[in-house]
């Protein structure tokens, strides 16, 4: 789960090194799916944090539902892509640097010098879940690897 958050102690989870999403306060979540939203609404979210699929991408979809977060990643492109997309360069700290919207099929993207994540969607996403620059996202994963307590 990816939302829009008001500031910087809200809760819920951060990428670590190598894209592993980290809970506030430590432990590791787990890599994979999740979603997107802003005020409660989830909407999914895929996490490309190895190498092929960084470079796979969106690339021979037509289309997406909800977004995908690179992770490391500065800068992309839309070669090969059949759909345009909204790009959010991100920080460290999941803080939007700048949103790119409505990049067409063929373009290349100016990288951002300290961009560590970008997340992509759908050309219009951004704006409906109020993706801005200047906001914080929160990353809220199901936690992995191991048998879910409650069962």
């Amino acid at each position: 789960m990816l939302r829009v958050a008001d500031g910087p102690q809200e809760g819920g989870a951060a990428l670590g090194r190598g894209g592993a999403v980290e809970r506030e306060g430590g432990g590791a979540a787990g890599r994979g799916a999740g979603g997107v939203g802003a005020g409660g609404v989830g909407v999914p979210l895929e996490i490309a944090a190895s190498y092929r699929t960084r470079a796979r991408g969106l690339l021979g979809r037509d289309g997406i539902d909800g977004a995908m977060l690179l992770t490391p990643c500065g800068s992309v492109h839309t070669f090969r892509m059949r759909f345009a997309i909204d790009v959010a360069y991100l920080d460290r700290d999941l803080r939007v640097l700048a949103v790119v919207p409505g990049m067409r099929p063929g373009r290349l993207g100016l990288p951002r010098l300290r961009a560590r994540h970008v997340l992509e969607a759908r050309a219009g996403a951004m704006e409906r879940w109020g993706v801005r620059p200047g906001v914080r996202l929160v990353v809220d994963a199901p936690v992995t690897g191991g048998p879910d307590p409650a069962a």
